[in-house]
Order: structure tokens, then sequence, then C-alpha cells
């Protein structure tokens, strides 16, 4: 199959996604993945350390910004970066922190809110480029 060929499996240019030969399965995030930063960790100490230690501010108790609040933020960012090991890993703070289950959704809803006026924002910039065009 040349490369402006499609899959036939799937209609993506040069068999991309083609879950059949997909080593990945059905999905790309799976539980067992967290296992993995160990071995990130043996290959690459000195940045495994310092990412561990600035995830360690949400943590702070001693900060200006209260932890529940701190979670809830870390929260909010996690769904902007769709990290999905940092959802699971702060809305479980969030809760320990005693937030409710209603603060965990505006907080999701928060975050779509600003991803989509982001997407706003873009869409100025791709108007003024097609004028510039």
């Amino acid at each position: 199959m040349g490369e402006a060929e499609t899959s036939e499996s799937n209609g993506f240019p040069g068999g991309y996604f083609d879950m059949e030969d997909d080593i990945m399965g059905t999905h790309y995030h799976d539980s067992d993945d967290m296992k993995l930063f160990k071995e990130m960790k043996e290959l690459a100490p000195a940045e495994f350390k310092a990412w561990l230690e600035l995830d360690k501010i949400v943590g702070r108790e001693d900060g200006k910004i209260p932890r529940k609040y701190r979670e809830l933020i870390a929260l909010a960012v996690a769904h902007t970066t769709q990290c999905v090991y940092c959802i699971d890993a702060h809305v479980k703070g969030a809760k320990k922190a005693g937030a409710s289950r209603e603060e965990i959704v505006e907080t999701s809803f928060l975050a779509a809110a600003l991803r989509a006026g982001g997407a706003a924002a873009h869409g100025t910039l791709a108007l003024k480029l097609y004028d510039q065009a």
C-alpha cells in the first residue's frame, strides 16, 4: 500500500490506526501503564526526580491556596491537558481534601469552558491569517 493509499479496514492513510495490527489493542490508556514509571525513572533519573518534586507543589499544605482548591485547580488543568492519570490522581486528592461530587463536575465544566475559549481565540488568529493570505 502506497503512502497516499488508505487502509481498507479503517480508511486512514497508510493504514494508520489499523486496530487489527495495532499492538495497542482497542485503547491507549491502561492502568498497567503506570508500572512503566519505574522504568522511566531508571532511564532518566534526574528528570524523573525533578518532575516528582514539581508535582509536589499541588500537595502543599502550607500555601496560601487551600489544599482542596489546589487539587481542583490541578484537576481542571488535567482536563485541559487531557492527562488521564492526572485526572485520576487529582480526583482522589480533591475528594480526600473535602471536595464534593458537585465541585468535581463544576471543575470539569470550567475546564471545558476554558478549552472552548482557547479554540475561539485561535479562531480569531485563523481569521486574521486567512485575511493576510
